[in-house]
């Protein structure tokens, strides 16, 4: 089991890298950092495209060896040059091969400094990888020696819910990390002049909180019963005119991760996002993990056995 570095050849080399030693750190596995280039033209191309592919080859082991600068003195990590037709294939084809835990990438340099932005890698992953997918916000950097303190698990009380609480809670209870459940109640604000619309909107977000907290309470007693729990258990409710007050109203600290479940409305055994919970992605200040639900099936299976 391994924990794999998707490796730009950009200014994100050092967020991602340093984002995958943070996570091998604190599951004491092996990392892999791997960069892909296109495979060789067939033979008899011209003499310009065999030019390109010599400086995208020079390029993968410049970035590679940048790379190996990064990764401090406590960690170990084995580096890979992969050849493919395409970034996310490349990864996967390493994923299988070092039998990786977790796939761990970079923000768009396109995107809000200290969110997380999809990529175009990104995307395609995020709707194909049998892996959980992490993601960095952009500009991600860590203290020496961090590691994973608490996970927090979206929770939104619906299909597969459960199953993802319990998969984080035996995570974090191997990283020795504390788990938070939290759920996200998004009500845009209300023109002052709704008047009895407004008060209805009201007790209908107060009353689908009061159901969260109960659902919440009801998951945290199966935590409880597991045979090796997190360090410490909380939940929270965030409650905003929108994803980025929401997310922001039950507060974030160094070392926190958060969890969302793939949607049900995808295939098993991948990620795949839904709307819901690509909004919650888009909004986090910290580093996310997306998990396929046949891995959260997996995960939650292994943490009832300890």
């Amino acid at each position: 089991m391994t924990i794999l570095v998707g490796l730009p050849r950009d200014e994100r080399a050092a967020a991602v890298v340093g984002l995958g030693v943070v996570l091998a750190r604190s599951l004491d596995q092996p990392l892999v950092v791997c960069t892909v280039v296109p495979p060789p033209w067939p033979p008899g191309v011209g003499r310009v495209d065999a030019e390109y592919q010599a400086h995208l080859d020079r390029a993968a082991h410049e970035a590679v060896e940048r790379a190996e600068a990064l990764v401090p003195a406590d960690r170990t990590a084995e580096f890979v040059v992969a050849r493919a037709r395409s970034t996310s294939a490349g990864l996967l084809d390493v994923a299988e091969e070092h039998a990786a835990r977790l796939l761990v990438l970079g923000s768009s340099t396109a995107g809000v400094l200290g969110r997380v932005a999809f990529g175009s890698v990104a995307e395609r992953l995020l709707h194909s990888s049998p892996v959980p997918v992490v993601l960095g916000p952009r500009g991600f950097r860590c203290r020496p020696g961090a590691t994973v303190r608490r996970v927090t698990a979206a929770f939104g009380a619906t299909e597969g819910a459960d199953e993802l609480v319990l998969a984080v809670a035996g995570v974090a209870a191997r990283a020795q990390a504390a788990l938070r459940i939290a759920s996200f109640a998004v009500r845009p604000r209300t023109p002052l002049t709704a008047g009895i619309g407004s008060r209805a909107e009201d007790a209908v977000a107060q009353g689908w909180a009061a159901d969260a907290a109960r659902a919440q309470r009801a998951v945290l007693e199966q935590v409880e019963r597991l045979p090796r729990r997190p360090s410490e258990v909380e939940a929270a409710v965030g409650h905003g005119p929108d994803w980025a007050a929401a997310l922001e109203d039950v507060g974030w600290d160094d070392g926190d991760l958060l969890a969302v479940g793939s949607s049900t409305a995808g295939p098993l055994e991948r990620v795949f996002l839904g709307s819901r919970s690509s909004r919650i992605v888009r909004h986090s200040p910290v580093p996310v993990v997306v998990v396929p639900r046949g891995a959260a099936q997996a995960l939650a299976e292994r943490a009832g056995q300890g």
